[in-house]
């Protein structure tokens, strides 16, 4: 595979986890999901988390996007430990720095590819053009299609702009191309490239597919709730390139 080769320079912290344990159930029936997970990401990243069925990924992602709360240590981001914050103030959190993308588009069968974009836009108050963001997408010549009226791949871009139109610091995407066929993921995976690079979002994707990661600058690896490998790379494999 051709090799694209990048440089990291000196980055912050964005993201700190320490020590973080979640289990589920209570005294016999307690079944221990995640356990000591300590990590930094650092700012501007594209972060892949794979591995198996079971192994913790889309629980630590839930903890990261304040979805779900951990039984034990902390998780900071931009300075914040959200482990910390109430109720009212994970709502605010998620409302200002988070955008999620699923493995379903859960769009708005009523609405419009452009109004369910739009939708992300009514919880920001520095939302991106929408205009820009749907020629950036590829979305501009289907913007007044209605979901079942476009490709399962355009319905994905889709549900990639109504994340990104809040202008989130933060993209947590919960296995992206997990419903899609080879050549469509392969399109999925150059936008959210893209989208990496040109809106300097911090990324965190959580797939079974270990070949992602090749172009990815931080790869975690879970096993049976356990972090198995942590690194840096500095030598991508364009999304163009990717083959499994």
């Amino acid at each position: 595979m051709d090799v694209q080769k990048t440089v990291q320079t000196d980055q912050k912290d964005f993201i700190c986890v320490s020590d973080v344990c979640k289990s589920y159930g209570q005294a016999d029936a307690k079944v221990s999901v995640l356990t000591g997970i300590t990590t930094t990401i650092h700012q501007g990243e594209m972060c892949v988390l794979f591995g198996p069925s079971g192994s913790g990924k889309s629980t630590f992602l839930n903890l990261l996007g304040g979805l779900e709360s951990a039984d034990a240590g902390s998780i900071v981001v931009d300075e914040q430990d959200i482990t910390q914050l109430s109720a009212k103030q994970l709502v605010e959190y998620r409302r200002k720095e988070l955008g999620f993308i699923f493995q379903f588009y859960n769009l708005i069968p009523d609405l419009t590819i452009r109004e369910n974009i739009e939708v992300g836009a009514y919880v920001s108050k520095a939302s991106l053009p929408i205009d820009e963001l749907l020629h950036n997408l590829g979305l501009w010549e289907h913007r007044n299609k209605f979901p079942n009226q476009v490709s399962g791949g355009q319905q994905q871009r889709c549900s990639i702009g109504r994340a990104l139109v809040k202008n989130p610091r933060l993209l947590l995407c919960d296995e992206p191309t997990g419903a899609l066929d080879y050549t469509t993921s392969k399109e999925i995976l150059q936008l959210m490239e893209q989208v990496n690079r040109q809106y300097s979002c911090t990324m965190v994707i959580v797939t079974h597919n270990d070949a992602i990661r090749h172009m990815s600058h931080h790869v975690l690896r879970l096993h049976d709730g356990h972090l198995v490998e942590d690194y840096l790379q500095t030598q991508l494999v364009p999304a163009k390139n990717l083959e499994w």
